[in-house]
Order: structure tokens, then sequence, then C-alpha cells
């Protein structure tokens, strides 16, 4: 396990989003707060839990079809990016983003773990409608409320069911962003051996307390949700209740970096690289 601490800067700001933050993971119950105070932080929560934040939609990337070596399949009603042999006996679901399974560097990553010896599959969670930052018919929080992480969950579901009827003896799952929250739940629900969560998003404490089988979380400095002193809640977690995990900041990264980066800046591709060999690392170690 690895673990890089960073300062906290002690702004206004940031102890009110810190506050605003444990009110969301803890409850009500952890503060002495008047009434009024209790019922505004609750209606604050409510719309956060069903808000897409800001940095989960920044640098969006082109989508291609086309992309990546592998094809384009059905599998569970999903159209399903795949990649490697179908005769391997380990699968690996990635989940993705909000951008879905077209984006090249996802593509990118699951050719990655095809290369590993790896059966991967890339679902379409969308069903054709990826968010779309550019569309003012679809906001963002309408889109969200089509296609919310729990719904994520229930469709990676079918797609394990699929795998394990096609005869994969271990699954492995990575999540990214909004993919994480429905990594975690097959984690809670023991439906795989081992997982992975990126820049995780919509994963809570009490989501982490009920992980119970190995996991990864890969996290960014400057990611204002998933922040340091968060992953270091989430290790501390997994520490007492002795779960193997490995729980790693990257300096000087912000959230989406193992996906959303500019492919002609080597340093983006250096960072975003070192997190795809530490995913793969830790599937290679479980899921087997």
């Amino acid at each position: 396990m690895r673990f890089r601490s960073t300062p906290v800067h002690k702004s206004a700001a940031t102890v009110i989003s810190a506050v605003i933050f444990l009110f969301l993971i803890h409850g009500a119950h952890c503060f002495d707060l008047p009434g009024a105070a209790t019922e505004i932080f609750q209606k604050i929560g409510e719309e956060r839990k069903i808000s897409l934040a800001p940095h989960c939609g920044s640098n969006p990337p082109i989508l291609d079809p086309e992309s990546g070596v592998g094809h384009v399949e059905k599998l569970a009603d999903f159209n399903s990016y795949v990649s490697g042999s179908p005769e391997c006996k380990h699968a690996v679901l990635l989940a993705s983003d909000v951008y879905g399974y077209e984006a090249p560097n996802l593509r990118k990553i699951a050719d990655k773990v095809a290369d590993a010896g790896f059966y991967a599959v890339v679902p379409d969670f969308f069903n054709g409608e990826p968010y779309d930052p550019n569309n003012p018919e679809r906001p963002k929080d309408a889109w969200l409320k089509d296609h919310s992480p729990e719904k994520g969950f229930e469709d990676a579901k079918l797609m394990i069911d699929a795998l394990k009827s096609k005869g994969f003896s271990s699954i492995g799952a990575a999540g990214f962003c909004w993919g994480a929250k429905a990594v975690v739940e097959l984690t809670k629900a023991k439906l795989i051996q081992a997982a992975v969560i990126l820049h995780p998003s919509y994963v809570t404490v009490d989501d982490i307390k009920s992980v119970k089988l190995p996991i990864a979380i890969l996290g960014a400095e400057l990611d204002h949700l998933a922040s340091p002193a968060v992953l270091k809640q989430f290790d501390d977690i997994l520490s007492a209740n002795k779960v193997d995990r490995f729980v790693k900041v990257f300096p000087n990264c912000s959230h989406g970096w193992t996906l959303r980066y500019d492919i002609n800046n080597s340093t983006a591709v250096a960072r975003a690289n070192e997190a795809h060999q530490d995913m793969l690392e830790w599937l290679l170690k479980y899921v087997k």
C-alpha cells in the first residue's frame, strides 16, 4: 500500500466544502446544528447527490466508434467494446466515465488490459447517449437522472452474469469517475474478484466500509471531491477492516487524468501510463 499526503489549504471555501462533504458522507448526526441549518445542509446534500460535478465533464474527448483494435458486439443487450481472446478464462469489465465507451483513450486502456492476458469489456451503459456538454436540451443534471451510477450498478450486474455464462472463471472490474460507483457496488456484493477505481465519483465512506474484497484506489492531488484527504479516510477504513488495498495519490494531477489526457503532452501521457500500469498490476495479482 502506498499513500502520498498533501497539505490542506485553509481557505473559507475549503472549510465550507469540507463541512458539506462530511455532511454528505456521514450525515447530520455528526454535527450539532440548529434545525434550520440541518435542513439547509440536507437540501444541499440531496442536490449534490444527483448532480454531475463540474470536473466530471471537463476536457471532453472526441468520440470515435472506430477506435481501438478490438470490436463492438452485444453482451447482455449492451453494445460493448471487447478486446482480447474470448478463449481467455479471465475477464475485466471497464466502466466508463460520463463520456462512454467510444472514448479512444478508454479503448486504448481496454487494449492494454487485453495485452496483459485478459478479455476486456467496455459496455455502453448509456445506450447511445453519453453525456454531451454541448447539448442544451440535456443539461448535466437531467442527463444524470436518466443515467445514475445506481442504474450503472444494475447494468453492471447483468454484464457480470453474461461474462460468467461465457465461462470466465474470474472477473475483475475497473471504474473511472462515474463508473467507479458501479464497480464499488460490485465489490460490496462480492460479484468480482478484485476492483480498481480511478478518480472516483459518488463513492462514499459508507460504501468503502462495506468493501471486503481487494481494491486499488488511484486518485489525483488536485481532485476536489475525491481529494487526498478523502482517499486517506478510505485507506484508513480499509486498513482497519483488514482489506487488501492499494491507495495512491498522483501529484500535480487533476480529476480524469487517466482518461482525458492530452496525447501530445508527454508528461500527461506518462502520468496516465503510470496509473494504467498500477491498475494492470493489481488486476494481474488478483484476477487469476
